[in-house]
């Protein structure tokens, strides 16, 4: 399974996949995604709007939106189900692995979806294809199913307390996780989730190049956090986005489909 693609590929194979940007970035970061987009993107690439693409029902931020929402928004991209998606970012925060996910929760072929190893950073770096022109996007017409096992509630969360059926594993950085440091979003009080494990995103990631760890470092990572491997696990962070590179990161470990707890600390820290 290619949960990762190298920049090296991607370059070989501009023309025979469809690519994602998917850049979003933090509140209190003050960069614009869409505009950075208009200036520098990988060629061939469209971007891909996470707050947008979300549930706009709802007062929690880019939650998972409806399948028939899903439907609309692929297919207003362009996006086939027989596609071949490779997805990167120009994002402190990783957020390609964010879309992965919810490619994955909807149904789409775990085998033609991807992440852009070493993301736009890398990608720059090496001096590959990039351009600000705006690829034409002819619509298609996207069939999705979702898989609600990947996916969990607050009153599952607050069940597993007392259950302990599941690992719940923070994403966040270690001083959030033990409250030291106040939420971006001012409503949200400071702390964790009872039972849960703080794995800071950050930890697995080369700092050099911006690639996810290999396999057997990532093991070892987790066996440090008193992480158990073979004991399933669910992902939480701020708002249900780098919960989603620790998912990757198990799939590349376990070659499981990554649960994401979507509401996170947005939902679960509100006083």
């Amino acid at each position: 399974m290619n949960y990762l693609v190298s920049t090296e590929w991607l370059d070989k194979h501009l023309s025979k996949v469809k690519i994602l940007d998917a850049s979003w970035h933090l509140p209190n970061i003050k960069r614009n995604a869409i505009e950075e987009y208009k200036l520098n993107h990988i060629t061939n690439s469209i971007f891909f709007d996470i707050d947008k693409n979300s549930n706009q029902n709802i007062n929690l931020p880019h939650m998972l939106p409806s399948k028939i929402e899903w439907e609309n928004i692929t297919s207003n991209l362009g996006i086939n189900n027989s596609d071949y998606i490779i997805v990167y970012d120009n994002s402190d925060v990783f957020s390609s692995c964010r879309v992965w996910y919810t490619f994955l929760y909807f149904g789409h072929n775990p085998e033609l979806i991807s992440v852009l190893d070493g993301n736009f950073t890398k990608w720059i770096n090496e001096k590959r294809s990039t351009t600000k022109e705006i690829k034409k996007i002819i619509k298609s017409n996207y069939d999705a199913k979702e898989n609600f096992q990947l996916v969990l509630n607050k009153d599952q969360i607050n069940k597993n307390i007392i259950n302990k059926k599941f690992q719940l594993i923070d994403a966040r950085g270690e001083q959030r996780f033990l409250g030291l440091q106040p939420e971006s979003r001012k409503e949200l009080i400071s702390g964790n989730i009872k039972g849960s494990k703080n794995l800071p995103f950050q930890e697995l990631i080369n700092k050099e190049n911006r690639t996810f760890k290999n396999k057997k470092e990532l093991i070892s990572i987790f066996k440090k956090k008193e992480i158990l491997i073979d004991i399933e696990m669910v992902f939480t962070c701020g708002s249900g986005v780098t919960a989603c590179i620790l998912g990757l990161a198990n799939s590349i470990i376990s070659g499981k489909k990554p649960i994401i707890y979507d509401g996170s600390w947005a939902e679960y820290g509100l006083e």
